[in-house]
């Protein structure tokens, strides 16, 4: 099998689809790979790393698109990503399926075959694959340097000559992965952490890592959506959990915000009235600013200040780490490569496993997930059919 590493073209994005050390365990496989030039350099892995791990490096897209069979990339949710694909291509990559299904009719009519890694499920044989997971992770770890680079305060305490500096307190809203990565590099750093979940799971989960689970007076027992994400609330239990936080938010140094609806706007959790109660020189980091934000006064991509509290909104955050995120989604696309190659290397697509058939979401002229079926109004697959 033959497999193209494309360099990442959208601005801002450092990340690699495979490393040296991907490149090498495949090529064991039995695949050919090659990378295009420079592909690597933004993450710390060199043409030269390549050439040795077995690849072939290309100079040109082009070229690349006339080699491979299997089409790796990061970053495929913009539409010049998948633009220049021919029928028989098939694409593997971070695509946004959820936000952007309509894109998938264009691509299944062109004979393209797509994986998108946001559909990977969230079961065991598919953790090594969980590319969001790994994202997760480190945009959860990078939140919280940003804050405390940010912050007009230390974390830890410390006893000095000069007094006692007292510890900042440091609230994480949303414990998924991310969450729980923040409130665990936090602890680390020496802040005093709580956190709040709407998933009632979520408490053994927060006290696991070291931090105090907040609660609230609040009905959650429908809190659970698929997949271990939250489920999306209806507008009367936002307001009630609002009304709520706006105590627990006035009394925190920092706040860190995760929570996300896969395919849905984030969840406003933050107000304007409550940014106002909040501490002068405190900070918020809204992890869900590029989709719309947590926090109402976000601006994706901005640090802005308001009512003197400063308001971080990243977008991308997983790629100012490079060099680990490419590592990290390596090897998530790698153990899923082992997965759809047979032991001759060759690609075999099995619809009776539970991973493609979420995973694939064109292929054979049809848009085949069931979740992208669903927003595109597509017929059940006779398969899936209730008799």
């Amino acid at each position: 099998m033959r497999l193209s590493v494309m360099r990442e073209r959208h601005p801002g994005e450092a990340r690699v689809a495979l490393t040296p050390a991907n490149v090498s365990a495949l090529a064991d496989r039995g695949c050919q790979v090659f990378v295009e030039t420079g592909a690597g350099d933004a993450a710390g892995f060199t043409n030269a790393s390549y050439r040795e791990a077995g690849a072939e490096i290309l100079e040109t897209r082009a070229q690349l698109l006339d080699k491979g069979e299997i089409i790796l990339c990061v970053d495929a949710s913009h539409a010049e990503g998948l633009a220049d694909l021919r029928e028989g291509h098939v694409c593997i990559g971070l695509m946004d399926p959820l936000s952007q299904s309509d894109r998938f009719s264009d691509l299944a009519r062109r004979g393209i075959t797509t994986l998108a890694l946001e559909l990977v499920p969230r079961i065991s044989r598919a953790q090594s694959m969980d590319a969001l997971s790994s994202i997760a992770t480190l945009a959860g770890y990078k939140a919280v340097l940003l804050a405390a680079a940010q912050a007009p305060r230390i974390f830890p305490m410390m006893m000095t000559a000069a007094g006692t500096l007292n510890p900042s307190r440091v609230f994480i809203m949303g414990a998924g992965v991310a969450g729980l990565q923040a409130a665990a590099t936090a602890k680390r750093l020496g802040a005093v952490v709580e956190a709040y979940d709407v998933r009632p799971a979520a408490r053994e989960q927060i006290l696991s890592v070291g931090a105090k689970p907040v609660e609230l007076d609040l009905d959650t027992s429908a809190a659970e959506g698929q997949g271990g994400y939250a489920s999306e609330q209806d507008d009367a239990f936002l307001d009630r959990q609002r009304a709520q936080m706006g105590a627990v938010l006035a009394q925190q140094d920092v706040v860190i915000t995760t929570a996300a609806i896969p395919g849905a706007k984030a969840p406003v959790l933050i107000t304007e009235e409550m940014v106002k109660g909040m501490k002068a020189g405190a900070v918020i980091v809204d992890l869900a600013a590029e989709r719309g934000g947590n926090c109402a006064l976000s601006q994706p991509g901005e640090v802005v200040s308001v009512y003197g509290v400063t308001i971080i909104g990243p977008r991308n955050l997983v790629a100012t780490l490079p060099h680990h995120a490419s590592q990290m989604y390596g090897r998530n696309l790698e153990n899923l490569l082992r997965h759809l190659l047979d032991d001759q290397g060759d690609l075999y697509l099995d619809f009776e496993d539970e991973i493609l058939d979420e995973t694939v979401v064109t292929h054979a002229g049809e848009v085949r997930a069931t979740r992208i079926r669903e927003r595109l109004s597509l017929p059940v697959k006779a398969s899936e059919e209730v008799a």
